[in-house]
């Protein structure tokens, strides 16, 4: 089992959303990352003993065989998927009477932190709903010369990550000692705290491959002598998108450090975007052998393995869209879901709504 990517994702919960029950005989269960896979079983198979007392003889027999193929799946499984998992099961014949048990097994997008067990009229989406909103996640740092946190944006939740102290003492000189001396231990111990910093970062952030960006916060001078003096590597500080100043370096400051980068974190997506599109109608410009937008030629480039980005506008038909994306990941092509949000994704939709940059000519 692979994560399913975003697009995937939505158009399974679309799928899901369709079905309802003629009673409370639909079953979702989420079991978060890292959770002992053996314990939701062992839940379950408490759950089929209480599932023998509902009333309705019908609805009695399509939770008890739901749980039981959920329960024979979880014996398949050694241990939890990396992000965790999702199961959806039951009776979802549109005919009263007759039986069409399925399942679906879904490894989320991202880390699943929900644990939940519901029979009910509709299967629950709403936690993975959520993760489709989250195209992309932003790093943060608040820092002062005495303490730093470091936090993730995912969507709009913020999560504390790390917490640091410097130990850097007060203005006060200990023992009488000199000015200056004084200022040369401070000054060191500035110093190594920084370093503390951009290596706690870089083990958070290094391989995480949803970083967007990353937005830093503090006061003027400690902020900047952080990100100018280069103590973090090369890689995270090209994605530095905004400095900001602040005056809380604890979890209220990664509060109003997103709170004051909202105009950045908007402009982030719209960006990428134009990118993409720009690029497109360079090439269709002045290359357009390089670039298809009709739907016969779009076909033979993916059948021929010669589509590098497949463009889909999110208003094109849904079944096409489906069937070209499945085209695309059988020859390894980059996929990306075009808004309308722009003055260039309507220009896009307009155009046909479907497009490619092929990576040779055919």
């Amino acid at each position: 089992m692979t994560a399913l990517t975003k697009n995937e994702l939505e158009e399974v919960l679309e799928d899901l959303a369709k079905h309802k029950g003629r009673q409370t005989e639909l079953i979702s269960v989420y079991i978060p990352a890292g959770y002992d896979v053996n314990s939701v079983q062992r839940q379950l198979e408490a759950e089929k003993s209480t599932a023998k007392n509902i009333k309705s003889t019908a609805t009695r027999k399509n939770v008890g065989d739901a749980l039981d193929k959920i329960v024979r799946y979880l014996k398949t499984l050694k241990k939890t998927p990396v992000n965790g998992l999702a199961l959806f099961c039951g009776n979802v014949s549109k005919t009263e009477g007759q039986g069409d048990l399925q399942l679906w097994d879904i490894e989320p997008v991202m880390p699943l932190k929900d644990r939940l067990y519901r029979c009910d009229k509709e299967f629950v989406l709403e936690p993975l709903q959520k993760m489709i909103e989250i195209s992309e996640v932003f790093g943060l740092l608040v820092m002062d010369r005495k303490e730093a946190t470091i936090g993730l944006l995912e969507g709009k939740r913020i999560e504390v990550l790390q917490k640091m102290t410097s130990g850097i003492p007060s203005k006060v000189r200990a023992g009488g000692q000199s000015s200056q001396r004084f200022h040369r231990i401070t000054e060191g111990l500035t110093r190594d705290f920084y370093k503390r910093i951009a290596n706690e970062m870089k083990k958070i952030f290094f391989d995480m491959p949803k970083l967007k960006g990353i937005l830093i916060g503090g006061p003027i001078p400690t902020k900047d002598e952080f990100i100018d003096n280069e103590y973090m590597i090369t890689q995270l500080r090209g994605k530095i998108i905004g400095r900001i100043d602040i005056g809380g370096s604890d979890e209220s400051g990664l509060k109003e450090l997103v709170v004051k980068s909202q105009d950045i974190l908007a402009d982030q997506e719209i960006i990428h975007e134009k990118k993409i599109l720009e690029k497109f109608f360079d090439t269709l410009g002045k290359n357009p052998d390089m670039a298809v937008y009709k739907e016969k030629e779009i076909r033979k480039a993916l059948e021929y393995g010669a589509v590098e980005t497949l463009l889909l506008s999110k208003k094109c038909d849904k079944e096409l869209s489906k069937e070209l994306k499945k085209l695309a990941e059988n020859t390894s092509s980059n996929v990306e879901i075009i808004s309308t949000d722009t003055e260039e994704g309507e220009q896009f939709f307009n155009l046909s709504g479907i497009g490619g940059v092929l990576r040779f000519r055919i």
